[in-house]
């Protein structure tokens, strides 16, 4: 009985942020833990070009360690191949690797390639917060102020979509300012919808999405944001959810790091993402927390 009563208190911790009337009755009291959007235009910790600009780097990174698996890719796009090329060898001079004898070779982990490239590692590992289940932390390195720290994976859907099924018990489901919702879930229905969603978009050897999310080795090892755990009086908010919609220009090359997918594919819009920001400087081992809700 105790057991159980832990565990039905466990979900209500994760699950009272979602239900509207817990959330009338503690909006007074729990104004620290809330993320007040005044405007939607004003729902920027930084600009839209440098969120851009992080993930370009960070998917470039990443393409570049695993180039042996990309020869599919950049045999259809070979005018963007010379430019890998060019800077594969940059790096393998900077690794001080023989450029010949290693162009297929695995140098780096996920891991390894976020901290050589943006100086910081995330990873889950158990909360601090008693029964609050898994957390996100700083693993290796240093976040400064004003930093793409993590990515909200999941399926996208509109305000008309069906989610009805998936949302029921699932703590996951992130609402944008303008109704969109993102279902990080990465188990049961959610995973299927995923799984489904990101295969139907696949153009040959061109992947739109990352299905790596839902299992526990990560090609893009930013994409743990649905397990930061919301802030508390003790523990104040370090991170900040911002909302990103990815350009068409994005290269097509790099989607498959992208950890979103939209759940209907019929309809010409850009891809919402949703990154993390830090609020302050984060060192090695703090476990990054945000909030949980909005009030626009």
């Amino acid at each position: 009985a105790a057991a159980m009563l832990r565990e039905l208190r466990r979900r209500w911790g994760s699950y009272k942020y979602r239900f509207v009337p817990w959330l009338a009755l503690n909006l007074r009291r729990q104004r620290r833990t809330l993320r007040y959007v005044p405007e939607s235009s004003q729902d920027k910790i930084i600009a839209d070009e440098d969120v851009f600009e992080t993930l370009l780097k960070t998917f470039k990174a990443l393409f570049i360690n695993d180039f042996s698996r990309q020869a599919d890719i950049l045999a259809l796009i070979p005018e963007v191949k010379c430019q890998y090329l060019e800077l594969l060898t940059v790096e393998q001079k900077r690794s001080k690797v023989n450029s010949c004898a290693h162009l297929g070779q695995h140098v780096f982990s996920p891991e390894e390639v976020l901290l050589n490239t943006l100086g910081f590692t995330v990873g889950r590992d158990r909360s601090s917060l008693v029964s609050a289940g898994t957390g996100v932390f700083v693993t290796k390195g240093f976040v400064p102020k004003g930093t793409v720290v993590s990515m909200y994976p999941g399926t996208v859907y509109r305000k008309h979509e069906p989610i009805f099924f998936q949302s029921l018990g699932n703590p996951f489901i992130f609402r944008c300012i303008d109704g969109v919702l993102i279902d990080g879930n990465d188990k049961g229905l959610s995973r299927s919808v995923y799984r489904s969603c990101s295969r139907r978009d696949q153009l040959g050897p061109f992947q739109m999405s990352d299905e790596s999310w839902l299992t526990a080795t990560l090609q893009n090892p930013l994409a743990v944001g649905q397990y930061v755990n919301n802030c508390s009086h003790e523990k104040a908010a370090n991170v900040c959810y911002q909302e990103f919609d990815v350009p068409g220009h994005f290269p097509v090359e790099l989607k498959q790091y992208l950890p979103n997918i939209v759940y209907s594919h019929d309809i010409e819009s850009h891809l919402r993402c949703v990154v993390l920001v830090s609020l302050r400087d984060i060192k090695q081992g703090e476990e990054l927390f945000s909030n949980y809700y909005t009030v626009v």
